[in-house]
């Protein structure tokens, strides 16, 4: 591995080799060459749909239009767009010319947009009115000289209309820095995670080659584009299965029942939060759903009871992942078709291996838990294609360390069995240490969630002069359920040791949640270390 020489890139380690994807395009910028069926459509989303010739030509123009703004090779252009066709377009225009893509997520506040900004040092904010109404009143916190460009706009709209829809001549490096992901700041200031064109590709590519995505299987999310993972996990995926994705554009359980029954949308990607959101709503029928075969969750534990309650109403299995930022997207996978194993998340996908180390970054035996390290495979057809992230954007310290030893540390703590399969336990950021004894807020919620009236369930510190910590667990219970705390504090210590039961539970009607929809864990924490201050509550 050698540090990046691009200016405000030095922080960074690139890899010392550049291997090629097996079958396919080799970089995001050249994703649609080689479609079988241009007239097929591409992408579906609110404000109409586009075949994959006229996706083309659309991010062509997109490009030129980016390149008549002054964008070049690595400058960062940064997008805070609705779920819809433009930011897909968006997207590959700026990686037609070798930019570097940086999603700021709109339910930001305006000083975290801000902050994303002057991080990356970006040269240009393409925005919805109401963003680009925040950079107006509030420029003096944004990067200075950052323009704001209003996309769907009369102004955006001529640029498009007299931009030609030709390729643009410019050589695209595939493993140049191509997007930087910002991670949540519950740990300090968020940071950076930089991806190449390359990196961005691998995910889909060995799914798709293992078959999992046909091309008549649409494969939908309602989650914010502006997340990395999801551009990866979704359009991308679906272009290089020649099949279409489908954006929506609202996380209401009615309107995605209604897109899947439209589209007969195949692959759903989102958060436990909507499959619970589905389950409650009333037009969300076995038989409007039928097409959904391959409903798949991850960003949150998906519980045994949620599993059931989607079998037992639909008769398809929700599968779940370990997922990440850093990798990008899932490092694991369950594979439906095999025995479901209680706390599981399948085996390490086709292009990575999972290794688990102790506190001396030493491999540990089969069963012992540590920390999970993911590198390339070192066997099989996808052996050294994978590239680990890059690092974080200008920060060289977390970038060595995230990265020693030739392996992203992930800082998720896990072990894995005989066969293969990796379980989870929890965050190393999140342990809570009450008394001198370690919790992993993970263990507690899975036996929370052997109560099959616990819908969802987040444990947090609060806290305490004396045992430094203790713990609060905030539960909402499935509708119509009738739930006694202390019942569940009793089934508690029978699952688990004495200062492992939550100190308190508190019944909870639903939480602050993420973009992603996860419960916010950083909030709740904070709300209780604001009543331990005041003394109330």
């Amino acid at each position: 591995m050698r540090p990046s020489t691009a200016r405000g890139a030095e922080a960074l380690i690139l890899p010392d080799v550049r291997p090629r994807i097996p079958g396919g395009p080799q970089s995001v910028a050249d994703v649609l060459e080689g479609v079988t069926d241009p007239n097929r459509v591409a992408v579906i989303g609110r404000r109409g749909r586009l075949t994959y010739d006229a996706l083309d030509r659309a991010a062509n123009r997109v490009a030129h239009v980016l390149i008549d703004l002054g964008i070049r090779p690595g400058d960062r252009v940064g997008a805070s767009l609705p779920n819809d066709i433009d930011i897909v377009v968006a997207f590959l225009g700026a990686m037609r010319i070798g930019a570097i893509w940086v999603g700021i997520p709109r339910v930001l506040a305006p000083t975290e947009k801000a902050y994303i900004t002057r991080d990356t040092e970006m040269s240009l904010l393409l925005a919805d009115p109401h963003v680009a109404d925040e950079h107006r009143r509030r420029s003096d916190e944004f990067v200075p000289g950052l323009r704001a460009v209003t996309v769907g706009d009369a102004d955006w709209t001529d640029r498009l209309d007299a931009s030609s829809d030709r390729r643009p001549d410019v050589p695209v490096d595939a493993f140049a820095p191509a997007a930087i992901a910002y991670t949540s700041g519950t740990t300090g200031r968020p940071k950076g995670v930089v991806h190449s064109q390359h990196n961005l590709l691998v995910p889909g590519a060995v799914a798709v080659a293992a078959g999992e995505f046909p091309p008549d299987g649409p494969i939908a999310t309602s989650a914010p584009m502006t997340i990395l993972n999801l551009f990866v996990l979704v359009p991308l995926t679906a272009f290089q299965a020649g099949t279409s994705c489908v954006i929506m554009d609202d996380n209401d359980p009615a309107t995605i029942a209604d897109w899947i029954a439209a589209e007969r949308v195949m692959h759903l990607t989102v958060v436990p939060t909507v499959y619970h959101d589905l389950l409650d709503e009333h037009s969300a029928t076995a038989d409007r759903l039928a097409s959904l075969v391959r409903p798949r969750s991850g960003g949150a534990a998906v519980t045994e009871t949620l599993r059931a309650r989607w079998f037992e109403r639909f008769g398809h299995r929700l599968t779940s992942s370990l997922a990440m930022t850093e990798a990008p997207t899932y490092v694991t996978r369950e594979d439906p078709a095999e025995p479901r194993l209680e706390g599981g998340l399948g085996r390490a996908v086709a292009h990575v291996r999972i290794t688990i180390v102790g506190a001396d970054d030493q491999p540990v035996p089969t069963g012992e838990v540590g920390e999970i390290c993911v590198s390339p495979a070192t066997d099989g057809p996808w052996a050294g294609v994978y590239t680990p992230m890059y690092g974080y954007w200008d920060q060289p310290e977390e970038t060595r360390r995230a990265l020693r030893d030739g392996m992203l540390h992930t800082g998720d703590i896990g072990r894995l069995d005989e066969d293969g399969n990796l379980f989870l336990v929890d965050r190393k950021s999140s342990l809570i240490i009450r008394g001198g004894s370690n919790i992993y807020p993970a263990e507690v919620e899975r036996v929370l969630h052997l109560d099959r009236r616990v819908d969802e369930c987040v444990l947090v510190p609060r806290p305490d002069e004396r045992l430094g910590e203790v713990t609060v667990a905030f539960v909402r219970v499935t509708p119509d359920a009738e739930v006694d705390v202390d019942e569940l504090r009793a089934h508690c210590a029978e699952h688990l040791a004495r200062y492992k039961v939550p100190d308190e539970i508190l019944l909870v009607d639903d939480f602050p949640r993420t973009a992603l929809g996860k419960p916010n864990r950083s909030e709740l924490a904070r709300s209780l270390q604001t009543t331990s201050e005041t003394g109330a509550g």
